[in-house]
């Protein structure tokens, strides 16, 4: 039985315009103990499939169970396994962090606790916190808080949706290292980011998403290894030349340019040294999951109906 299964999964919402397709028969099943990345560009309908799956928005069609239990007949149940940690901080200003968590777990019927939450506190960085007001809160202390709040009745399916968006490195590193532990330990984790590096660091299979359909689906080391190719990469302050510019991916100063092999490579330096663009720091490397990310994307075919986010 898988932890989470997505069987033709498709949803619509009605506008002035016509109808609005967010999601377009997507079927996945993310087995027990998978650490599962879902990525997609904005509005590919990640947010929509994870809604749906916490029993926040309903499908137009399909099915989706959680350890066999589905989400519409058998919401309580789907639910209980499930630990959500949503986009947007959302809390409740008049507790502190500890009776906020005191308060998330009765909502699962879960009682006397304290030693689980003592050490949620401590592996989020929030032991210091356990007696501050909601509203005391940085941002990315309530993102630890909400993290807290999705772990305190032990679910065995962990949802992360963006759960590093605007979070300073700490964060990132003490998350990490927990949501690993925690996954060893034999729970589920899917999760979706727009940090490419996280989900090839820690995704042992991905699905990718555009337009509401699924356009990839494997393991992260098969999508690595069929990439073709490498990628120069470089520093330079000087405008590229055009021909080169459409190819390149440019971030700051750092340029990323497409290769597919040793000739492709020499007529890219052959082409800037000829426009007179100095370059620092070169390197060639194998393609990473933002390379695969962008390939995938490009070749997918576009849907022409309206997607959801």
């Amino acid at each position: 039985m898988p932890a989470v299964s997505f069987q033709s999964v498709s949803k619509t919402y009605s506008t002035p315009r016509g109808p609005f397709h967010a999601l377009s028969g997507v079927s996945l099943d993310i087995e027990e103990g998978e650490f599962f990345g879902l990525l997609g560009p904005n509005g590919a309908g990640k947010t929509t499939l994870i809604s749906i799956l916490a029993g926040l928005a309903r499908a137009t069609q399909g099915k989706v169970t959680v350890l066999g239990h589905d989400v519409q007949q058998d919401f309580a149940a789907a639910r209980r396994k499930l630990g959500v940690v949503p986009q947007e901080l959302v809390f409740d200003p008049f507790f502190n962090v500890r009776e906020a968590l005191r308060f998330q777990s009765g909502y699962f019927g879960v009682r006397h606790n304290d030693d689980w939450i003592d050490e949620l506190l401590a592996h989020l960085g929030l032991a210091d916190k356990a007696n501050a007001n909601m509203r005391q809160l940085s941002g990315g202390m309530k993102r630890r808080v909400l993290v807290a709040q999705a772990l305190v009745h032990k679910p065995p399916i962990i949802v992360l949706d963006e759960p590093t968006a605007g979070v300073d490195v700490e964060l990132r590193q003490t998350l990490w290292q927990f949501i690993a532990r925690l996954n060893r330990e034999g729970h589920t984790v899917l999760l979706t980011t727009h940090y490419l590096e996280e989900a090839e660091a820690l995704c042992g299979r991905i699905a990718m998403l555009k337009s509401g359909r699924i356009v990839a689906l494997e393991r992260t080391s098969t999508l690595l290894k069929a990439a073709s190719g490498s990628v120069l990469q470089f520093k330079t302050d000087t405008e590229l030349p055009f021909d080169l510019a459409v190819q390149a991916r440019v971030m700051g100063r750092i340029v990323q340019l497409p290769a597919q092999d040793a000739a492709e490579i020499e007529q890219h330096l052959a082409a800037l040294r000829l426009a007179g663009v100095p370059v620092h720091d070169m390197e060639i490397r194998r393609p990473d999951l933002e390379d695969v990310f962008l390939q995938v994307m490009s070749t997918a075919a576009t849907q022409p109906e309206g997607v959801g986010a």
